[in-house]
């Protein structure tokens, strides 16, 4: 116990120093949000969606490593609870930040206000979105940026900086979606109407008249110009280097990216910077982030299109397009050449390609994560419960969250909050992942997987064949509270026989996020150093709706008291409401 207090006090010190030099000067932002309903038209057709102070997408948040972010979030929706989450930020000695419903706090009830206090411990491209219900979809998130701290300097050079935050964007409403999502018979929304670039978009008709798949009639530009809809110009000079960061926040789409002429050199993914390379087109899954630079040319030019067309799954949404427009012009005069081609939406060897390059800039796996203490195997499959609703599930189990956060459940020792059993670390080797299951029916538990303090674990997620012949689906999985090794991926199902030979121990890349492809594997290794609960889910909306997520736990003897208003719902807000807390 002594060991392991001592443990985490080497841990979250070095994280809060490791990227400044000068502890005293960090500077604490203060940022006082009200959550609501607001019309918007973000392509073009007015909707109602959730916005922060009156504005979609919410505000952009800035900050350097080291720094303290203060948000004090009222919600004023009438209706319905909301919860942030600070999408990559680790959450080091405030687990109750993460922003996650039932698993770190309570939903904040209409009327009411929580504060976020937490540290952005290293630079990077981030992003925060609503964790609660399919808020995210309904229009909840904004951008995150973290600079590097005074007295550091990034292992490139650029001379500006360009932001894009990826969406996509449904005209129904996101209850309409849920309730479909829930009910037997199945009803599917379908495929978004639009994809958003820093909340601006079109729908029914095309920025290049139709040149691309997807597109239609030619847009009204001049008509556009000072609406919500109107495309979204990035101002560039010649003979420069530009960072392009890019986030995606999308519900369902995976994206392609690619800007017309120019190439893109990556140098970061998820706030870690890795071995740099060049590509024509950057293919980006939800809850990922990336930031590349670009080389201007010499000569003023005109314009150019940067293109965002849909992966993985047939587009039945048309492309967004923005512009990158050379200095002078200030006009919305749109490129005269073509776009760029984004791939086709199933050339999956073209994804894995670019996928499989990503290598961590420098060092390698710390000594003692050399050694694994636990390996966890999880099955993603489709599966019916009770006859007729469709549901996600891992290892045969699809996720229920109580009404008890499980943070303030397990640090009072409350009893009888979530399900007691273990949930299974593996599924049968017969398993045929490559086929619909002969067994296509599920349960639902609210159980979680408990990890030893400050040991490794290795996680392999297994793709596999969805209720459907011949359908297997993208899943980009979001670990809460850590980044982790991508120690490798394979086609089929994980032999770890063949397979663990075969990992990168070398330069893994460190993520937060990473993609399962269809009918295969991905392999992550990650440090049990946090102290909280996690959220550990595929990060398309629908899918963690429907029950694909896990929760792990650590630590959580070493935690202070959790703060009251963290806990103020399920049976911790009834049996502790006369507790005496003190504020961390």
């Amino acid at each position: 116990m002594i060991m392991n207090k001592l443990v985490f006090l080497t841990v979250l010190l070095a994280s809060t120093l490791q990227t400044t030099t000068a502890i005293w000067k960090r500077k604490t932002h203060h940022f006082n949000w009200e959550i609501g309903y607001v019309f918007w038209s973000p392509d073009c057709q007015q909707n109602m969606m959730i916005g922060i102070n009156g504005q979609f997408p919410g505000p952009t948040i800035r900050a350097k490593a080291g720094d303290i972010i203060v948000v004090e979030v009222k919600n004023t929706l009438p209706t319905e609870g909301v919860v942030i989450h600070w999408h990559g930020i680790r959450q080091y000695g405030t687990p109750w930040s993460d922003g996650t419903a039932s698993i770190s706090q309570c939903p904040i009830n209409p009327e009411e206000t929580y504060v976020y206090r937490y540290t952005v411990d290293k630079p990077g491209t981030y992003f925060y979105h609503g964790h609660f219900g399919m808020q995210r979809s309904a229009g909840l998130y904004g951008s995150l940026i973290v600079d590097v701290a005074d007295g550091e300097k990034e292992p490139f050079n650029y001379d500006g900086e360009l932001n894009l935050l990826l969406s996509d964007w449904y005209h129904e409403n996101v209850f309409s979606q849920m309730t479909g999502l829930s009910s037997s018979p199945f009803r599917w929304i379908g495929e978004p109407q639009s994809i958003l670039i820093n909340g601006r978009g079109q729908y029914g008709c095309s920025l290049a008249g139709g040149i691309q798949n997807g597109g239609s009639r030619k847009c009204d530009v001049a008509n556009m110009t000072g609406t919500q809809c109107r495309p979204v110009m990035f101002l560039v000079e010649p003979k420069k280097t530009y960072r392009i960061r890019i986030a995606s926040t999308t519900s369902l789409a995976s994206l392609n990216m690619a800007i017309g002429e120019h190439k893109m050199t990556v140098v970061e993914a998820d706030g870690n910077y890795v071995k740099p390379f060049r590509v024509t087109d950057l293919d980006i899954y939800s809850g990922e982030s990336y930031s590349v630079l670009i080389a201007t040319r010499k000569k003023r030019s005109s314009n150019f299109w940067i293109n965002v067309g849909v992966r993985g799954r047939k587009p039945a949404t048309p492309p967004a397009m923005a512009i990158l427009n050379y200095k002078p012009s200030l006009d919305y005069k749109l490129p005269k050449s073509r776009p760029p081609v984004t791939p086709q939406w199933n050339d999956f060897a073209r994804s894995k390609s670019f996928t499989y390059k990503l290598r961590a800039r420098r060092g390698t796996l710390k000594n003692h994560a050399l050694t694994v203490n636990r390996r966890i195997e999880l099955l993603n499959t489709q599966n019916k419960m009770n006859g007729n609703y469709l549901k996600w599930a891992i290892n045969n189990v699809s996720l229920v969250l109580p009404p008890t956060p499980y943070l303030g459940a397990l640090k009072y020792g409350l009893k009888g909050t979530f399900d007691a059993d273990s949930p299974p670390e593996t599924f049968p080797k017969s398993y045929n992942v490559m086929a619909p299951a002969q067994n296509p029916n599920t349960t639902q538990s609210s159980n979680i997987y408990v990890l030893e303090f400050n040991r490794t674990v290795d996680v392999i997620l297994q793709n596999a064949n969805a209720l459907a012949e011949n359908v297997s689906e993208v899943h980009p999985w979001h670990l809460h509270g850590h980044d982790f090794w991508v120690l490798g991926y394979g086609d089929g199902k994980f032999r770890k026989e063949k397979d663990i030979p075969r990992f990168n121990l070398k330069n893994p890349p460190l993520k937060n996020t990473v993609v399962v492809f269809p009918y295969g594997w991905t392999a992550i290794r990650f440090i049990a150093d946090n102290p909280g609960v996690w959220a550990f889910h595929c990060h398309i909306e629908p899918h963690l709706h429907m029950g694909m997520g896990v929760v792990v736990s650590e630590g959580i003897d070493l935690l202070g008291d959790v703060p009251k208003e963290a806990l103020a719902c399920g049976k911790t807000g009834t049996e502790l409401m006369n507790t005496t807390f003190t504020s961390p």
